[in-house]
């Protein structure tokens, strides 16, 4: 951008610098059409966001759903495939309140993800609290692998 140049009405090409304030606008406008392209894409679901650790002994999850009671939240775990669905109430409206801004995302979720490794069904837990959901999925003693001595 230091090199572009531009040509005034009258006289010589001058440096052109307002290179930070473009590229502040496209960086605005290119965020705007993702969110945007998500919206369409998603249809206005809230999606929420995830995390998998992988220890020796368990695959560990946690999913931010904040404002979520406990009860709202459900596991099911088919095989590797993990979901995690339920239901956002919508807050009900005041009468006299305008509202202006509305980011945050109302009404039901789902996300299933792949786990990169077997796990234990029945030994699965779950505990949510501040807003965040921890699964533990413990792997089966054959999926721990075994550490192999070398000798010499």
């Amino acid at each position: 951008m230091a090199g572009l140049t531009t040509r005034g009405t009258k006289g010589p090409p001058t440096r052109w610098n307002g290179g930070k304030s473009l590229y502040d606008e496209m960086e605005h406008m290119l965020s705007k059409l993702w969110e945007e392209g998500q919206e369409a894409w998603f249809g206005g679901r809230h999606i929420p966001s995830l995390d998998i650790e992988e220890t020796e002994s368990a695959m560990e999850v946690k999913v931010d759903l904040p404002g979520l009671k406990a009860e709202e939240i459900e596991i099911q775990l088919n095989g590797n495939m993990l979901t995690v669905s339920g239901h956002r109430r919508a807050e009900k409206e005041e009468k006299g309140k305008k509202t202006h801004y509305m980011e945050r995302k109302f009404g039901s979720f789902s996300r299933t993800v792949s786990l990169p490794s077997p796990v234990e069904e029945d030994e699965v837990a779950a505990e949510y609290h501040d807003g965040v959901l921890h699964i533990t999925l413990p792997k089966p003693e054959a999926a721990k692998g075994k550490k192999i001595n070398v000798k010499g």
